[in-house]
């Protein structure tokens, strides 16, 4: 596959990814910054479920580097996971596996109920128009996409009073709610603004598995600048490699 060599978190990171299809945004590097170090416990399982080109994976290795955690990624796309391994070779993190999450027979080393941490950047509506570029229209709004069934999937994942982080489109927060009813609580909800007085068109979830604790909204996070410059939040996001809690 056609690639190029790109850097995220201002080029401590080294990523391959298509020349020519999905490539990771900054959507990937906001929702791994919601990963609250505190709640990151030595040697931590994480799950990134749809991995793509492994953006997220390789942020949270390098910020959680000193906790020493153990990243799996999991996406459907072969020619992405290879990508992405050629990455975790480069950067000395995690594994990447094709999976289909939807193809119950399929022998995995995957086991429910596993996991400290599962991150997840599920593909969006599929009412948008669709990309030209196969994989990117396959990782923004491929057919047949159930995101409840993908949120079930990441709880499955979970060991009890484990946490859920995900990125997805804000008119999608009615049935990520859904999703998590009695599944999980102490919800924290992160709007993501391109710029002050503009509606937010991003949000960021985080969950506990099995908790009842309260829902919440975070004080909003804001990309961009009034003159489309790095808003000063993102810059210690994606220069600087800071976590949410850490602004």
């Amino acid at each position: 596959m056609n690639h190029t060599e790109d850097y995220l978190l201002n080029k401590k990171v080294k990523i391959f990814q298509p020349k020519d299809g999905y490539r990771a945004a900054i959507d990937a590097v906001f929702a791994a910054a919601l990963i609250d170090e505190k709640i990151i416990k030595p040697n931590s399982t994480i799950l990134d479920v749809g991995s793509g080109t492994g953006a997220i994976s390789l942020c949270l290795a390098h910020r959680l580097q000193n906790k020493k955690v153990n990243i799996t990624g999991i996406d459907i796309q072969p020619e992405l996971v290879e990508l992405s391994n050629m990455s975790a070779k480069e950067n000395g993190f995690m594994d990447f596996l094709n999976y289909d999450i939807c193809d119950i027979r399929k022998k995995t080393t995957l086991t429910a109920g596993s996991y400290d941490i599962v991150i997840t950047n599920p593909p969006y509506s599929d009412h948008d128009m669709p990309s030209p570029k196969e994989s990117k229209k396959f990782a923004h709004n491929h057919q047949d996409f159930d995101l409840t069934q993908w949120l079930t999937f990441c709880l499955k994942m979970l060991k009890p009073k484990g946490y859920i982080a995900l990125i997805n489109r804000t008119e999608a927060i009615n049935e990520i709610l859904s999703a998590m009813h009695n599944k999980a609580g102490n919800i924290k909800i992160l709007p993501l603004y391109s710029k002050p007085n503009q509606p937010a068109k991003r949000i960021i979830v985080l969950a506990q598995k099995g908790s009842h604790g309260l829902t919440s909204v975070l004080p909003p996070l804001y990309t961009h600048n009034e003159d489309g410059s790095y808003s000063e939040q993102a810059e210690q996001i994606l220069r600087q490699a800071k976590g949410y809690f850490e602004l």
